[in-house]
């Protein structure tokens, strides 16, 4: 399972860990990826995906998943948000 948010595309950089003494060694900075299932309103069920927090508080900020997917970039989501993407948009241009 790769450390990447399916919503964001955040997934882990890399760094230094720098010493008192000034040394540096090579580190990484993971992302803070949590299990949720998000319920989607247009849907009627819930979705189960691996996100950041910070994608998480995103969400909530834009009103609940099928908002937030309404204004993401397809390059930034994965194959599965993106197919939830296209099941709400088809879901809401037939009701």
């Amino acid at each position: 399972m790769s450390r990447v948010c399916e919503l964001t595309g955040k997934g882990p950089m890399s760094g230094n860990n720098v010493s008192h003494a000034n040394n540096k060694t090579k580190r990484r900075f993971l992302p803070n990826l949590n299990d949720v299932t998000l319920q989607s309103e247009t849907l009627g069920r819930g979705v189960k995906l691996r996100i950041s927090a910070a994608a998480l508080r995103s969400v909530d900020h834009r009103g609940g998943l099928d908002a937030y997917l309404a204004k993401a970039k397809d390059v930034e989501l994965s194959d599965r948000a993106r197919k939830v993407k296209k099941e709400i948009a088809k879901a809401q241009a037939a009701a």
